[in-house]
């Protein structure tokens, strides 16, 4: 399917060919019929993406400052990577469409294939023939409401939240400043709802179209006539709301807001315009400034838009779904008009040629849309989530020559996988990069622009009975790793999958299962630090031991961005479930042994953790896993302490033994550049599979250490020591 994309770097923008995405459970499959282009939002992130990396760096502060932070927790090399990696790739424009229902996902049975519906979401309404969109990001369209309008449904529902969040009755009087395509909706609904409206726009043409759809005056801001207007309809008073719909840096409407807004009427900002109050003016008149986030409530909040898990209507009346469907509901019956608002319709294959002329100034316009060609029938889109029947008996494994390459098939090519694996087995002798295999399209064909897979899909079976594919990369969320590794294991594959590889003990369960039934040990979890270079020569300086040692493992895992996946710990386990067998391992790698015993505390009102193992020699592993400590200190400190020596290892970037006598450094005193092991891994991997040798880790390592993980939490719970003999 064809799909439009932008890339951030150069800002080059494209049609592209990518996969058709699955359709998963909980959502839909659809085929767009218009999607409409958000002349202000979408126009924006053209512009910036063709800035010089100095202006996008001032234009984003914020990112700038997660730059600097990823650089103190991971280095300069690690954090460029993956910085180039996300600028030089391809991102997805778009938020707004309709489009018809051609495959319907387990657990929907509000629509049936044929349905018209309207989709919502930057990641899932995009400029594009076919989008997946989960349940509560669609609504159905009323009967005899055209696709064209219907596309208008996103846009609609953010005016629509902004005039809720105004909270505006009968007979009040409203300002709304900027009438691009945003404020124009803002102006019917008010006009709609028995409120008077004066619009500010510095666009002539803007002004007469808002007074064609409702309001009672409008003109431009810089002249007397709004605030005449407003003295007028409010006896001097002042309005009783003044909406924001403006973007650009002047700080000119918010101090026309406090200028004309009545003694405590309420500012709401709906665009994304400079917001530099003037404290006297708004202090004065005790303005109530609020801002209205998007579509409604529910936005950002990944259980409700990608789980389905809606708000009861008791204690949210308007959730972002039911804003979508009030919208159309106003279409449908008339009291709102988009028709006036489409400037242009434009053929889906022209896209490119018209955000260029929306750019460049050519084509002046409030809303643009694109049109797709239309095709009968039901689209073959491969669905990633229908479960494989487990088999038994002995899969063989794929026979090579020894002298081929590697076939390496990626599940999944997110963040990790693209700044810390995919860079490296690029440039690999021996490798070859097969399919790539993700959820969503996009990302798939920028994997494989990158990093040359020869395939880009979204059809996980198709590569799993692919004979060629000598071994399967999973490095998706944590929630998917076991099932997706107990495929593998049972397709014959030998599996890379990224830590955890499970989050309960029934996940685990199966994948021993699978290896059990199939025969297929073929198995490695990505536990990279054991092969820090660093670290392993460390543990040759301290040499071998007579006795039993004390291991103290500081892990300052520093506090999570709002809305990162990480947090979703119904589905994907808590934070230290998912990161803890790294240092769980570590501490194994170093004592030699798996542990016998798991206890563990926390801190009362965070997510710090205190988790003390126990191993067979009477040796002990204390790991502090904190997230409340600064962010300016480094991420991993350990110390190793036995037979009168210590090992110290800073941060693998500087490690050293002391031996009661002197100090050793291991290579140079100086830090070097922080390797995690992650090169090491690979290579220790791919050698196992051309060659047909034992795996880099023994499976009973991996099975012990990912139940030392899953026995912490068992043990919070009860508030005792977990002895692991049992529970394995």
């Amino acid at each position: 399917m064809k799909q439009v994309v932008q890339n951030y770097k150069s800002g080059e923008l494209a049609v592209l060919d990518v996969p058709v995405p699955g359709c998963k459970p909980g959502g839909v499959l659809v085929r767009s019929a218009y999607s409409l282009i958000s002349t202000g939002t979408e126009l924006m992130k053209v512009s910036e993406a063709g800035m010089s990396m100095l202006a996008k760096a001032r234009s984003r502060p914020d990112q700038v400052a997660k730059v600097v932070q990823s650089v103190a927790t991971n280095g300069v090399p690690a954090t460029y990577r993956k910085v180039m990696g996300k600028l030089d790739s391809y991102t997805p424009l778009g938020y707004s469409l309709c489009g018809v229902v051609e495959q319907v996902g387990a657990g929907v049975d509000d629509v049936k294939v044929g349905d018209l519906v309207a989709c919502a979401g930057n990641e899932h309404a995009l400029h594009a023939e076919l989008n997946w969109v989960p349940k509560n990001l669609y609504a159905p369209v009323p009967d005899g409401l055209a696709p064209r309008h219907a596309a208008f449904g996103t846009v609609g529902s953010i005016a629509l939240q902004g005039v809720r969040r105004g909270e505006s009755q009968l007979g009040d009087v409203a300002l709304v400043i900027g009438l691009g395509l945003i404020g124009q909706l803002v102006v019917q609904l008010l006009a709609a709802s028995g409120v008077r409206v004066v619009g500010a726009d510095p666009d002539p043409a803007r002004c007469e179209l808002a007074e064609r759809l409702g309001a009672a005056a409008c003109g431009d801001p810089a002249s007397p006539a709004v605030e005449a207007a407003v003295a007028e309809l409010t006896g001097g008073h002042g309005v009783d709301q003044v909406y924001l719909a403006a973007g650009g840096g002047s700080n000119q409407p918010v101090e026309l807001a406090a200028r004309l807004c009545r003694d405590r009427g309420r500012v709401v900002d709906i665009g994304k315009c400079r917001l530099d109050l003037p404290w006297n003016a708004y202090y004065e008149k005790e303005l109530d400034v609020r801002f209205s986030r998007s579509y409604g409530p529910g936005r950002y909040d990944p259980e409700y838009e990608l789980e389905g898990r809606d708000y009861p209507i008791g204690y949210v009346r308007w959730t972002e779904r039911r804003n979508l469907a009030c919208f159309l509901d106003l279409l449908a019956r008339g009291r709102v008009d988009v028709e006036p608002l489409v400037s242009h319709i434009a053929d889906f294959d022209d896209a490119v040629e018209t955000y260029q002329r929306l750019k460049d100034g050519d084509l002046k316009a409030v809303a643009v849309l694109f049109r797709y060609p239309e095709h009968a029938g039901e689209a073959e889109a491969p669905a990633v989530t229908v479960p494989a029947v487990r088999r038994s008996g002995t899969v063989p494994a794929p026979t090579r020559s020894a002298k081929s390459p590697v076939r390496l098939a990626f599940v999944g090519a997110g963040n990790y996988a693209t700044s810390m694996l995919l860079p490296q087995l690029a440039q690999r002798d021996g490798v070859e990069l097969s399919t790539v295999v993700t959820t969503t399209a996009l990302s798939a064909t920028n994997a494989k622009r990158k990093f040359g897979f020869a395939e880009a899909t979204t059809d996980l079976d198709a590569v799993l009975g692919d004979k060629s594919v000598d071994a399967v990369f999973v490095v998706t969320r944590h929630s998917s790793h076991a099932e997706l590794t107990r495929r593998a294991l049972t397709a014959g594959k030998a599996v890379f999958v990224e830590k955890p590889l499970a989050l309960t003990e029934d996940e685990l369960a199966d994948v021993l299962a699978a290896v059990e039934e199939s025969g297929n040990d073929r198995l490695q979890v990505g536990f990279n630090r054991r092969f820090a270079p660093l670290l392993q020569e460390a543990g040759r300086r301290f040499g071998a031991r007579t006795g039993p040692a004390s291991l103290r493992y500081l892990v300052n895992a520093g506090r999570l961005e709002h809305g990162s996946w990480y947090l979703q710990q119904g589905t994907e386990g808590s934070r230290f479930a998912g990161e803890g067998g790294h240092f769980i391992d570590t501490a194994s790698r170093l004592l030699g042994a798996d542990p016998v015993s798991v206890y563990a505390v926390a801190t009362s009102g965070t997510d710090d953790l205190q988790v003390m193992l126990r191993y067979p020699d009477g040796s002990t592993a204390a790991i502090s896993y904190v997230t409340t400590g600064p962010p300016g200190f480094p991420k991993e400190t350990l110390d190793l302490i036995a037979d009168g020596k210590v090992l110290r290892l800073d941060d693998f970037v500087r490690a050293a033994v002391y031996d009661g006598r002197r100090k050793r450094w291991v290579g140079s005193p100086l830090p070097k550049a922080r390797d995690k092991g992650q090169s090491a891994e690979l290579a220790a991997f791919i050698k196992a599979v051309r060659t047909g040798g034992p795996m880099p880790v023994p499976l009973q390592s991996l099975v012990a250490t990912t139940t030392a993980t899953l026995a912490v939490q068992a043990s919070l719970a009860g508030g005792a020591p977990v002895t692991l003999a049992r529970a394995r």
